[in-house]
C-alpha cells in the first residue's frame, strides 16, 4: 500500500518538475513547495488527529510532537492514503456532505501528508511549530465541562470486574420535569476502557410515549436510549431551542458490554447531564431513535454462511422531523448502511451512506444545521444494510458460520442510531421558510 502512494507521489513529483506547455510556449513550473512537519504537518494534526492520537488517549502513539509522529510516517501515509485514518466512513459520492463534526481530511490535507512523507519527513523550523493543543482528558473530568461546566446530574452505574453484559438500574433521583440540553458518558476507572466495549444508558419514566416516535424494535421497552458510548462517540449536544425531556423517579437501564483482557479491571459507567435552567423549556423535544434495518424483529436476522446478504426496512414518520445524525450500529458481518426518504410524491432522496463500516469505529454523523434533513410526516425512511459473510470481509472470524441477531461481537446487529427532533404543522412550516430564507441570502451573496 505504502509503495503505490510513493509511486504516485513520485510521478507527482516528476509532473511539478515538468514544463509546461501552453499556447506553443514552453514555461518552467514552479518548484514543488517544501512540505515540513511544523509548518504544514502538525496543524493537520492538531485539527484532525489529536484528539485520540495523543499521551493517554485511545490511540496507540501519539502525533502531538514531531519526535512522536516520525517513526509512524510510513504507516500514517498508508492509513492517510487509504482514508482509513482518521476514521470517517460516510461515502463521500452519496447524499449529504456537510456535518458539524466532520473529522475527515480533504484532498489537500491528504496530498500535504503524502508529500511530508515522501520528501523524507523533514522536521522543519521549530518557530513554526504551532502552540499545543490544550485537550480535557475525559477519564479524569468530562469533555463538555468546558462549554457548559460541570454537569449537574451525575448516574452510575454500579462497578463489575468481569465478562459480562451488565444491565442494572439506578435511579436518577429527579425530583421535578427537567430539560436535558447535553449529556455525555465516560468509563470510569484504571484501564477502564480496555474492557468497556459500549454502554447504553435506556431512560425509564412513567411516560405513555408512542413507541414508533423512537423504534421499530417490538423488543425495545420504556421511552427508548437516551445515550451510548461507543468508540468514537461520547456524547450528544442538543440543538438549540431543543432537549430530551427527564420526569421525575425516572431511571437509568444499564445496557453495558465489558470483555475480558486477561486481567481484572473493575469499572463504572458514569453518565453527566446538562440541563436547561429550571423554568425555561425547549420549544422542540427530541428523542434518540433505533430504527431496525430488517423487519419483524431481532430473530429475524439471518445471515447465510458465505454471502454477501442484504436486508431491508421501512419507517414511516408519523410527525414532522428534522433528522439530526446518522449513525450504523452492526458488527463484524456488517459493511454498509444507507438511509433514503421517500416523499408523499413519489420522490427518493438518498440522505447517507456508509460504504465501508469498521467495527472499530461507532461514529455519528452530526449533519450541519442548514441541510439537517426536513421530512413531512407521512415520508418514509428506507433504510438498508448490507452483510459481507465471506473470506472476503477481513474482520469475518468464521465464514463458514450462520448468523443471527446476538449481543456478542460475533453475532451481528443492524439498526440506525437516530437523533430525531419532532415538530408540529406550524413550527414545521416556520422552520422550513427559515431554511429557505437562509438559502437565498446565500444565493444572492454568490451572485
Amino acid at each position: 500500500m505504502h509503495g503505490r502512494f510513493t509511486g504516485w507521489l513520485g510521478s507527482s513529483a516528476l509532473a511539478l518538475g515538468a514544463t509546461l506547455a501552453i499556447s506553443g510556449v514552453v514555461t518552467a513550473a514552479e518548484p514543488a513547495k517544501a512540505v515540513t512537519f511544523t509548518k504544514d504537518v502538525a496543524p493537520i494534526f492538531q485539527q484532525k488527529c489529536e484528539a485520540c492520537h495523543r499521551a493517554d488517549g485511545m490511540a496507540p502513539m501519539s502525533l502531538v510532537t514531531y519526535e512522536d509522529a516520525r517513526p509512524w510516517a510510513k504507516s500514517i501515509a498508508s492509513r492517510v492514503g487509504a482514508r482509513q485514518m482518521p476514521p470517517w466512513h460516510i461515502d463521500k459520492t452519496i447524499g449529504i456532505q456537510k456535518f458539524k463534526n466532520d473529522r475527515s481530511l480533504n484532498d489537500a490535507q491528504i496530498d500535504t501528508i503524502l508529500q511530508w512523507v515522501a520528501a523524507g519527513s523533514p522536521k522543519g523550523d521549530p518557530k513554526d511549530m504551532p502552540a499545543p493543543k490544550v485537550w480535557a482528558d475525559d477519564t479524569k473530568g468530562w469533555q463538555m465541562a468546558s462549554k457548559f461546566g460541570q454537569p449537574e446530574l451525575v448516574v452510575k452505574s454500579p462497578e463489575v470486574a468481569q465478562d459480562a453484559w451488565w444491565r442494572p438500574t439506578t435511579p436518577t433521583g429527579l425530583t421535578e420535569p427537567r430539560w436535558v440540553r447535553a449529556i455525555e458518558i465516560r468509563p470510569v476507572g484504571k484501564n477502564a476502557r480496555k474492557i468497556t466495549h459500549h454502554a447504553l444508558a435506556r431512560l425509564q419514566q412513567p411516560e405513555d410515549m408512542p413507541a414508533e416516535l423512537f423504534t421499530n424494535d417490538p423488543n425495545v421497552a420504556g421511552d427508548g436510549l437516551f445515550m451510548e458510548w461507543a468508540v468514537g462517540k461520547n456524547g450528544d449536544e442538543m440543538r438549540p431551542d431543543s432537549g430530551r425531556l427527564m420526569l421525575p423517579g425516572s431511571k437509568i437501564a444499564w445496557d453495558i458490554h465489558y470483555h475480558a483482557v486477561g486481567e481484572e479491571i473493575t469499572d463504572t459507567v458514569e453518565l453527566g447531564i446538562w440541563f436547561y435552567p429550571k423554568g425555561q423549556e425547549p420549544k422542540h423535544r427530541e428523542v434518540l431513535a433505533l430504527f431496525n434495518t430488517f423487519s419483524g424483529g431481532n430473530r429475524s436476522l439471518d445471515i447465510p454462511p458465505n454471502q454477501v446478504t442484504t436486508t431491508e426496512s421501512f419507517v414511516v414518520l408519523r410527525e414532522n422531523a428534522r433528522i439530526e445524525n446518522f449513525q450504523a450500529h452492526l458488527h463484524l458481518r456488517g459493511k454498509g448502511m444507507s438511509m433514503e426518504a421517500i416523499h408523499a410524491d413519489g420522490r427518493r432522496e438518498m440522505l447517507s451512506q456508509i460504504s465501508d463500516f469498521n467495527f472499530n469505529w461507532h461514529n455519528i454523523y452530526i449533519y450541519a444545521d442548514a441541510v439537517a434533513p426536513l421530512l413531512k410526516t407521512g415520508t418514509i425512511l428506507h433504510l438498508v444494510t448490507w452483510y459481507d459473510n465471506t473470506s472476503a470481509n477481513k474482520a469475518n472470524p468464521d465464514p463458514d458460520q450462520w448468523v443471527g441477531w446476538g449481543d456478542r461481537t460475533v453475532d451481528e446487529m443492524g439498526h440506525a442510531w437516530l437523533n430525531i427532533t419532532y415538530y408540529n404543522d406550524e413550527e414545521f412550516n416556520a422552520e422550513l421558510a427559515k431554511r429557505a430564507a437562509a438559502a437565498k441570502v446565500n444565493t444572492d451573496a454568490s451572485k
